[in-house]
C-alpha cells in the first residue's frame, strides 16, 4: 500500500552529521496523513489504524512520522514514505485469534508436587515446640 498521494510534507532544519552544510539547509522531513480523509484506506482498515496507531496520531487524527537520518531532504522523505508504509501494514495485519487450551495432566501433577515440595520446606522451618506431640 502506497499512501505518498495523501502524504503532507514538511520541512525542518536538523542537527547531526553534515558540518555547516546542517545549519543552512532543511533536511528534516514531517510527514502528515489524516488518516479519516483517506481515500485509501476503507472504513473499517481506518478504524484499525487509529486503534492500533493511538500512540502516533495527533488530536486532529494526523499520523505523524520524522526522519532526519539523511543528509538530503529527498532521502529523508522517501524514509518517511517507507514508515508509513509500514507502520501502516502493520496495522492493518489481523491478529489470529487464541485458542484457550487447559493444562495437561503431567502439568498438574508437576505443579501439585512443586508445591507439595514447598509446603513441606515452609512446614520444616517452623520451630520446634515442646509441647507439641
Amino acid at each position: 500500500m502506497n499512501v505518498t498521494k495523501e502524504i503532507m510534507f514538511q520541512t525542518a532544519r536538523s542537527g547531526g552529521k553534515g558540518g555547516q552544510h546542517v545549519n543552512k539547509v532543511e533536511t528534516q522531513v514531517t510527514g502528515r496523513f489524516h488518516i479519516a480523509s483517506s481515500g485509501i484506506l476503507q472504513e473499517e482498515q481506518k478504524k484499525m489504524v487509529l486503534e492500533k496507531l493511538a500512540s502516533r496520531i495527533t488530536d486532529e487524527g494526523y499520523l505523524l512520522v520524522k526522519s532526519n537520518r539523511e543528509r538530503s531532504q529527498y532521502g529523508n522523505k522517501s524514509e518517511v514514505i517507507r514508515k508509513m508504509n509500514d507502520l501502516i501494514a502493520r496495522a492493518l495485519v489481523k491478529r489470529p485469534a487464541r485458542k484457550p487450551t487447559r493444562p495437561t495432566r503431567a502439568s498438574r501433577e508437576v505443579r501439585l508436587q512443586s508445591k507439595k515440595e514447598a509446603g513441606l520446606k515452609k512446614t520444616s522451618r517452623k520451630k520446634v515446640s515442646v509441647h507439641e506431640p
